[in-house]
């Protein structure tokens, strides 16, 4: 998955720890990223898992990637909320405790076999997974000298995609391992019980240990300044790039399983499938490495349309080739993903200032693209095919292309250029 956005250091002061507590908090909090890409990934084995169990088509398949993606969008704020109550550190706690509620619910969910609850565990799973990220973010920028924040960000953002890396395998070998024509939802209950027990663990180790307190100042942000910054064009086309780049990323995975299992294509069992959806999450992280290393030297405009194009350019060949050609292509599209979340999420808060704190939370609304992208192309899925339900994601990667081709710089939509003092 895309994973979380920049970290946008918090207004107000830290206490100042010993670098052993530094550390230490930070690879709990380490930890954390890890857990939420893992977790996130997972859904890309639980959708062949449950569409064979329940006899889904592709559309109500991907309502599992739309319940989940879409608590982004109603959590978001009302977390936001929450942990300014709570602190971050009990937010923390907190997300822990309603991720595992989430996982613990589908022990009920799988031994009553009823999707609907399935769904409903998805959602609050995912609800915990968003304060955690309303939490957990901006501590990485305080735990130590504000000149190595960056460098703190790069190593969890690594490790979130370490854990979506891993998932695949875990899930093939607890979930698909007995296959999907023959299971009885039990698979689902003991993994899942065993994620909810390290999320309890987790939000014991975190309940105990001190981390640094952190004192907001409070900002006024109006419905006239919300509209307002909507006329920043880079802004209001980079969150839709950001939408499609999310959706087009998780509806890949999404499909991955069962587009391999394709006679066409590879006609690969689920669960030997599953392990190689371990080359397009683990293509994202070593390309994230990469990337990194390139925009260096390169803009990151450019970087971003070049990997765009060679992203739609995969996708072609995955359209229209088979076999073996058409399986690497799209596994590979993870390479093309890598640098994108980051590179557009940059560019769109571009010279925004005073304002990018709120252009940072308008942007992390349009993770919700991975709750819509993949429903459309479940859809498509049902109506022309799988193979050529692909063209949604096509779509995606030729927008972006514009978006880092002629969207970039900053500037103000001429017939929308609107100052808050007038409205």
């Amino acid at each position: 998955m895309a994973g979380s956005p920049p970290v946008m250091p918090p207004h107000g002061t830290a206490e100042q720890h010993s670098g052993t507590n530094n550390m230490f908090a930070l690879s709990a909090l380490t930890t954390l990223f890890f857990m939420w890409g893992f977790i996130t990934c997972l859904n890309d084995i639980l959708i062949p898992y449950l569409k064979a169990m329940f006899s889904l088509n592709y559309t109500q398949a991907m309502l599992i990637q739309f319940c989940f993606f879409g608590a982004y969008f109603v959590v978001s704020l009302p977390a936001g909320k929450l942990v300014a109550k709570l602190g971050f550190q009990r937010g923390i706690v907190t997300g822990l405790l309603v991720a595992a509620l989430g996982c613990a619910l589908f022990y009920p969910a799988a031994a009553l076999a009823q999707y609907s609850l399935f769904l409903g565990a998805l959602f609050v799973l995912a609800s915990g997974i968003t304060i955690l990220q309303v939490s957990a973010n901006p501590f990485v920028s305080i735990l130590g000298s504000p000149k190595t924040a960056s460098s703190r960000l790069t190593m969890t953002q690594a490790f979130n995609s370490l854990g979506t890396t891993v998932a695949p395998a875990f899930g093939s070998m607890l979930i698909l391992s007995a296959g999907v024509t023959s299971q009885d939802g039990s698979e689902v209950q003991f993994s899942y019980l065993l994620l909810a027990g390290m999320l309890l663990a987790l939000a014991l180790v975190f309940a105990l240990i001190k981390l640094p307190s952190v004192k907001h100042n409070e900002e006024q942000n109006t419905m006239t300044s919300r509209f307002a910054i909507l006329h920043h064009k880079h802004l209001s086309l980079g969150a839709v790039a950001l939408f499609l780049y999310v959706g087009g990323e998780v509806a890949i995975g999404s499909f991955l399983i069962n587009y391999i299992g394709l006679e066409n294509i590879a006609g690969l069992e689920e669960a030997h499938a599953a392990h190689l959806i371990t080359y397009y999450w683990g293509g994202a992280m070593v390309g994230r490495f990469v990337g990194a290393a390139v925009m260096q030297k390169v803009n990151a405009a450019n970087v971003l349309v070049f990997h765009a194009l060679m992203g739609a350019i995969l996708v072609l060949l995955a359209i229209f080739t088979n076999g073996a050609l058409a399986m690497w292509s799209l596994l590979l599209v993870g390479l093309c993903n890598s640098i994108m979340f980051p590179t557009i999420f940059s560019l769109a808060i571009n010279s925004l200032k005073a304002q990018t704190a709120q252009a940072s939370g308008l942007l992390c609304l349009a993770i919700v693209g991975g709750a819509i992208v993949p429903l459309l192309q479940g859809m498509l899925a049902d109506n022309i095919g799988l193979q050529a339900s692909f063209v949604l994601p096509l779509l995606c990667f030729v927008y972006i292309a514009y978006y880092g081709f002629a969207g970039t710089t900053p500037q103000k939509f001429k017939r929308f250029d609107i100052q808050p003092e007038k409205l």
